[in-house]
């Protein structure tokens, strides 16, 4: 990917969150603990995956990638991120920024694959159990998880390639923690009429299409609830989604906020705040609400332990 040749900036500085005082040092703890946490979690739970046989199932093994998708975004993002807030800001090349931003939107894009799919293996477990088996059976998991990856990797490139033919002239600050679309476009001293065209055209295939189906999967999820008679399988059926459900609202919040919502002047630091809600938090409660809550992942630990 080549940088344009009238490019005079060639080093980016992203401000994070100014004016910490006293508490940088403690915020730079926090983040470093959640961050370490972070690893250790889906680490463990792609190890588990992977070598025990009792986890080999469709659900464990999405999991299992979402835990390498969370995995991926939190080292991009978080040493970064804690680089600003106990340094006051943190310096990145131009390239290096634009880079960031990329592998970004390949993991932001593989998130919102992976819950449109365990939507649907949720949606065929509670009102369609008869062909459950034989429609996630592990060559479709596969299939889908190639797919996924491809469109992950293709689908970004072209906001990416807008972005590195931009022109950058004299700014070279971004009151952000890390390089995002249009916090970098803001610094372009070229026409960006096209930006939002291009945000609107791959947020379809990557947001808003797989919304509208995940939204679609839990209507008829819930319309189903609401024919089981007893209580306490209502209470059995909607325990199986409830956690997906809880991490579909905020990752899927926090997205439409930050990127619907204009992040200039006093919205900028509420843009900043929703941003580490699925940078930094999200990766980090994933596998607590998912796997290692389970009892199949808990004995699975316990055999590995013993």
């Amino acid at each position: 990917m080549q940088m344009n040749n009238d490019s005079m900036v060639t080093e980016i500085f992203l401000l994070g969150f100014q004016h910490l005082n006293d508490f940088k040092f403690l915020i730079f703890s926090l983040i470093l603990m959640i961050h370490i946490l972070t690893i250790f979690e889906n680490a463990l739970v792609i190890l588990l995956v992977t070598i025990s046989r009792n986890l080999h199932s469709p659900m464990f093994f999405f999991l299992q990638q979402l835990s390498l998708t969370d995995l991926l975004e939190s080292m991009l993002i978080v040493p970064t991120l804690l680089r600003t807030v106990i340094n006051e800001g943190a310096k990145i090349s131009l390239i290096g920024c634009i880079v960031q931003f990329y592998i970004f939107a390949i993991t932001e894009a593989l998130l919102c694959f992976l819950l449109t799919v365990m939507s649907y293996d949720r949606y065929l477990a509670i009102c369609n159990p008869l062909r459950y088996s034989s429609i996630m059976n592990h060559r479709f998991c596969v299939k889908f998880i190639l797919m996924s990856w491809l469109l992950a990797l293709s689908i970004p490139q072209f906001t990416v390639i807008y972005t590195a033919t931009q022109e950058f002239c004299n700014q070279n600050t971004i009151n952000h923690f890390f390089c995002d679309y249009f916090p970098l476009l803001e610094l372009s001293c070229s026409d960006t009429s096209l930006a939002q065209i291009f945000a609107i055209t791959v947020s379809f295939p990557v947001i808003l299409i797989p919304c509208l189906f995940i939204s679609g999967s839990y209507i008829c999820i819930a319309r189903e609830i609401l024919k089981i008679k007893s209580n306490i399988g209502r209470q059995k059926a909607f325990s199986t989604c409830s956690s997906h459900l809880a991490v579909v609202s905020i990752f899927y919040g926090s997205l439409f906020v930050t990127y619907g919502v204009p992040t200039r002047n006093q919205s900028q630091t509420i843009g900043k705040l929703l941003s580490l809600l699925y940078t930094v938090v999200t990766p980090f409660i994933n596998p607590m609400i998912y796997s290692l809550r389970s009892t199949d992942m808990k004995n699975a630990l316990g055999n590995i332990i013993h």
